[in-house]
């Protein structure tokens, strides 16, 4: 019997632990999704406070923490969030009067608002209160009002997150011989309203420099630097130092008073051993020069290598501006700094144009390490993952953090990304240095990962491979395929060897070029699962980066491309396709149209002519990887041209009716296109009713409103609320195919767009106004978008994409698939299919202007205009005594006044005449056609980038939309059922196996 007992227990354990290597073990293979909690921080400048408390400051008063340096949490609402007491700063106009004074409020760049940019965070333990006590947590806060009239000042508090109090400001520039006033300004520019005449009072500096100034008395800015972008160090011997500067004359370098934190001026002029100058007020030069790109320095010592590292951001900082980091070093903090390459990090003389920048010139390109640029990790067809891969825009002005207690370093900056406009937020990659002591920022975001030992099977296998180059352009660089095979060699879009040593340390020649670095396992976003990846720099300050692609054979790579092309190509459509040529791991892919003059190999589409009827078209897909071949067949309908013309008119002067009569009237829906529930309402609107929208409900227009590359869309709104990111018109193919008219979205009013892999944003410079009737107009001709706000060209340009390429398009106002719903008024909806408005024609929508409203618009029997239909009993006019009834008569006391046109509501009794204190107007055969009231356009201002070049305040992102509720996956539920089952069958075989012995027993 203990035997029996024994193997039966035997076998449940067996049965228990195979479940779990067997069916559990693929689960666990797969790694649940990461959500991030991201933020945006433009130039981020990090400290850490406590052993697990990270803190940054950036640009705008833009403030975030983070217990892990993976996910952060906003310390602010909003950018500039609340002036008057704002977090930071309190009163920031009180608080910063003195800077203010010279550059930054209300100001020539900065007029309507604030510049308070790029602050240096550091914690001075000598600094000294009045109190006598010490330490304190000190910001370097830049304020600006053109590219060179700057300051830096210094603000302290006992609290890492404040508020921080001014102290004084320490580095002005942009100041002139004489006396001298910038455009929309009244400060005087002239030296002595510095504190460089303080300076001399005190006996620090004897005289002004006269090589500050021009020939004509201007701020030589050729040879003097844009005083903002403060950076803070302790050097090996524990003294503090700050260096400091922006395009113009380069990066300088000064001594700290560490009991003050305030500036050791060098007091006279010299120059250094290497030739480099000392200025008695700006201090030692060490970087950049002559009006070239060159901002947000970031200087750090490393007690293991026994450099100071000085980056350096390069390019414009907008999306297309080609913003990059670039990496120097040095023996002593005052330099001379060099990179791998030993070019000087200070410009050289033959780069002297004279006094101004020169964004255009690129003549240093070659200069520095070049960290990262733009790039993209694509996700190809085949792979796992959605969208169009991984990847930044204009990553840059970085700070870098030795984090002693994780025995890390990283690099931290604010990106934008592919196909995503302006839109940044922070990014923290973790660094290795290489064999020659050189920091190799590694290609994912920081999750956590550990260096450990590597194994050639971990890491050979296809690649997608980024060369980071040197350009200073705004290009994507997108990812191509390499393999690292077992002999060492390297095949695909570059080849050479490669080889793994000491663990982890990869050295790969390329093309001539020899490269070091390191190979470490990552999460892949796009993937959403680790991958090996190896990060190098060449001995010229080259950066290239590798990510595994997952390990398939080819035939299984075929089908995954076939079954994505067959999800991916439309059944029908009335726009160009875009046909892939390439897939993962290097697949090529090659086309044939059964119709070339219908329907092109690269996708062009030639839609037959209005009234010719659609054509189908075969296409035929041909797949090709490593000698293996597959085929995949499509049959599409190319449509053909509709009639151009007013597509729909929604005017809501009855219901829900399409006043056109070419479509079914629009329904209601609840807070989502898709949902139900809803109410809509109506009341008096710019012209006869509006529909009211309650915050939870929209209307779902007729289908197939749009199927052209030219269109245009008009309609009134007033916004009771305005939430980021609700829409007014919203139109889509897909999820991932849509075109939005949002009053808010990134604190802009703009016309938001996603197709597929594309992002496209046609901005305002503002956001319209609560509580007003705005009009508002896009127009799209085949690829060029004009965006209209009360009449008025808001946004023009080219490259808008085409999403209603086919007949099901749907069409809503006020609601979409995520977003909170429209709260307020909607009115006059208009939709043009094939026909696009003229400027003039916008305006006369916007005045409404009866010779320019569109024919269909005269109001046919079919429109609900019939004699019969009675007006409400009453009108929404403010005098309660006031009746706007058709059927009761005026009285005296109505205050009715003629009719001017200028008014707008329904009918009053008398012709002709409306309450002068309400909305009425003299009744017509068709309530429509009156003219709106004027509308208040709000002003916006723009503030001027560090280069010279005007751009708006940098826009802020939400955080991301919640994950959806999580369950155990029915894989994971349903094998513990397995074994719960097993576990249930072995003691019911147990149980009857004693019964048995008991009966024999009995018996």
């Amino acid at each position: 019997m203990r035997k029996l007992v024994r193997q039966l227990l035997f076998v449940v354990m067996l049965f228990g632990l195979m479940l779990p290597m067997t069916a559990l073990g693929e689960e666990q293979d797969d790694i649940e999704p990461i959500h991030f909690d991201r933020v945006s921080v433009h130039d981020p400048s990090i400290i850490k406070v406590d052993k697990d408390a990270y803190y940054l400051f950036g640009t705008h008063i833009s403030a975030a923490k983070s217990s892990d340096l993976i996910n952060w949490t906003s310390l602010v609402e909003s950018e500039y969030q609340t002036p008057e007491n704002n977090p930071i700063y309190g009163d920031l106009s009180s608080n910063l009067a003195e800077s203010f004074k010279w550059a930054g409020e209300d100001d020539a760049d900065s007029t309507g608002g604030y510049a308070v940019w790029a602050p240096e965070i550091i914690w001075n333990g000598d600094y000294l209160w009045e109190d006598g006590t010490t330490g304190a947590y000190m910001i370097y806060y830049s304020v600006s009002s053109t590219y060179i009239r700057s300051a830096i000042g210094i603000a302290v508090s006992r609290d890492i997150e404040g508020p921080y109090a001014y102290v004084d400001t320490v580095m002005y520039s942009g100041f002139t011989e004489e006396e001298a006033y910038d455009h929309n300004s009244n400060i005087n520019k002239q030296w002595e309203n510095t504190n460089i005449s303080t300076l001399i009072e005190d006996g620090v500096i004897e005289d002004p420099n006269s090589d500050w100034f021009t020939d004509d008395g201007q701020f030589n800015n050729a040879l003097y630097t844009n005083a903002i972008d403060a950076n803070v160090l302790y050097d090996e011997d524990g003294d503090l130092w700050m260096t400091y500067g922006s395009w113009s004359g380069g990066i300088y370098v000064l001594p700290l008073d560490k009991k003050t934190g305030l500036p050791i001026y060098p007091g006279t002029d010299g120059e250094t051993a290497d030739g480099r100058m000392i200025d008695r007020y700006f201090g030692t030069k060490i970087a950049g020069g002559f009006g070239r790109s060159a901002e947000g320095p970031y200087a750090v010592y490393d007690e293991e290598t026994g450099y100071y590292y000085l980056y350096v951001t390069y390019g414009g900082l907008a999306s297309d501006g080609g913003y990059q980091m670039r990496q120097f070093r040095s023996e002593h903090i005052q330099g001379p700094y060099q990179d791998a390459a030993g070019n000087q990090a200070v410009f050289p003389d033959s780069f002297d144009m004279g006094a101004g920048n020169f964004p255009g010139n690129d003549d240093h390109q070659n200069i520095g390490n070049k960290m990262m640029g733009n790039f993209l990790f694509a996700r190809d067809l085949g792979e796992t993952g959605e969208g169009i891969g991984t990847g930044y825009m204009a990553p840059g002005h970085n700070s870098y953090l030795i984090d002693e207690d994780l025995g890390k370093e990283f690099i931290i900056t604010h990106t934008r990304f592919p196909e995503q406009g302006e839109m940044h937020q922070v990014r923290v990659h973790q660094t290795f240095k290489n064999k020659d002591g050189w920091p190799v920022p590694m290609p994912y975001h920081y999750t956590g990962e550990e260096m450990k030992a590597v194994s050639l099977g971990d890491v050979t296998g296809h690649y997608k491979y980024i060369n980071h180059g040197k350009e200073i352009t705004g290009e994507l660089t997108s990812s191509s395929w390499i393999e690292l095979h077992d002999d060492q060699t390297i095949s695909g879009a570059v080849s050479g060897r490669w080889e793994l040593y000491d663990d982890y340390r990869v050295g790969l020649t390329i093309d001539d070029q020899t490269y070091d670095g390191v190979f470490i396992e990552q999460y892949d976003p796009t993937s959403e699962s680790y991958v090996m990846t190896f990060s190098a720099m060449s001995n010229e300050g080259v950066v290239v980066w590798g990510s595994r692609a997952e390990n398939r054979d080819k035939q299984e790579v075929l089908d995954r491309i076939k079954n994505e092309l067959m999800n991916t190509i439309p059944e029908q459509t009335a726009s160009n396709l875009l046909l892939p040529v390439t897939a993962t791991q290097g697949a090529q892919i090659t086309w044939h149209s059964s119709d070339p003059d219908v329907l092109t190999v690269d996708g062009t589409v030639t839609r037959p002519a209005f009234g010719m009827g659609d054509t189908e078209v075969e296409l035929t897909a041909v797949i090709t990887l490593g000698g293996i071949t597959k085929e995949v067949v499509f049959q599409i309908k190319v449509l053909a041209e509709k009639e151009a013309g007013l597509a729909a008119h929604y005017s809501f002067d009855a219901g829900l009716k399409d006043k056109t009569g070419n479509v079914e009237e629009a329904v209601v829906t609840g807070d989502r296109i898709h949902n139900t529930g809803g109410e809509i309402t109506f009341e008096g609107g710019v012209v006869g009713k509006a529909a009211r929208f309650d915050g939870q409900s929209g209307l779902k227009l007729a289908d197939g409103l749009i199927n052209h590359a030219a269109y245009s869309v008009s309609l009134w709104v007033n916004p009771e609320e305005i939430t980021e990111f609700t829409t007014t018109f919203f139109g889509t193919r897909t999820e991932n195919n849509w075109v939005s008219i949002v009053p808010n979205a990134h604190n802009v009013t703009k016309v938001w767009v996603h197709n597929d892999n594309d992002w496209y944003d046609a901005e305002a410079n503002d956001v319209i106004p609560p509580n007003e009737w705005t009009h508002l107009a896009l127009t799209v001709d085949d690829g060029e978008g004009t965006f209209y706000i009360n009449g008025e060209v808001v946004f023009s340009g080219q490259d808008f994409p085409h999403v209603f390429t086919a007949d099901e398009s749907q069409f809503a106002l006020g609601v979409n698939y995520w977003d909170a719903p429209f709260k307020g008024l909607i009115d006059e909806v208009m939709v043009y299919n094939g026909q696009v408005l003229s400027p003039d024609e916008v305006i006369s929508l916007y005045h409404l202007e009866e010779e320019e409203i569109a024919e269909e618009e005269t109001c046919p029997e079919a429109n609900n205009c019939s004699e019969e239909e009675e007006l409400p009993e009453k009108d929404h006019c403010p005098d309660e005594e006031t009746n706007c009834s058709e059927k009761q008569e005026k009285t005296e006391e109505s205050n009715c006044r003629e009719n001017d046109g200028n008014l707008t509501g329904d009918s009053c009794a008398e012709a002709g005449q409306v309450p002068e204190d309400n909305n009425c107007l003299a009744e017509a055969d068709c309530p429509g056609d009156e003219v709106p009231r004027d509308n208040k356009q709000t002003e916006n201002n723009e503030i001027s980038d560090q280069n010279g070049t005007t751009k708006t305040d940098e826009m802020d992102l939400s955080s991301e939309q919640a994950d959806q509720q999580g369950k155990l996956p029915d894989t994971f539920t349903n094998q513990y059922n397995l074994l719960l089952w097993g576990i249930i069958l072995v003691g019911a075989g147990m149980t009857a196996y004693f019964m048995a012995r008991k009966r024999r027993a009995v018996g």
